[in-house]
């Protein structure tokens, strides 16, 4: 049984589905309620995540950047980074390569 395409729990307020995961790549949805946060991790992926709507504060390394609705942030492979939703959001995440973690 794949969790692709199956919405599921993260974190408190957080809700992800793992769209798809081929060749060298992986997308994810991820919706947050407002406050919900994405902790504090990191991981040998590069990351890249695009914001459908709200906005979410990330914090990468130490310094904390804001991202709005079309806006875009990169999260370098080793990158210590987590984030949180200003107002209720949703992101669009791209790994390479895939987040074998994350897959069931």
């Amino acid at each position: 049984m794949s969790n692709i395409g199956i919405w599921e729990a993260a974190e408190p307020g957080v809700r992800r589905k793992i769209l798809r995961a081929d060749g060298g790549l992986m997308m994810m949805e991820v919706h947050f309620e407002s406050g919900a946060e994405g902790y504090e991790h990191d991981h040998p992926h590069e990351q890249m995540s695009y914001c459908l709507k709200g906005a979410m504060a990330f914090i990468i390394d130490g310094t904390e950047t804001v991202i709005r609705q079309g806006e875009t942030i990169y999260i370098p492979s080793g990158a210590r980074h987590g984030a949180k939703a200003l107002e209720p959001s949703a992101l669009l995440d791209t790994f390479t390569p895939i987040r074998q973690d994350l897959l069931k």
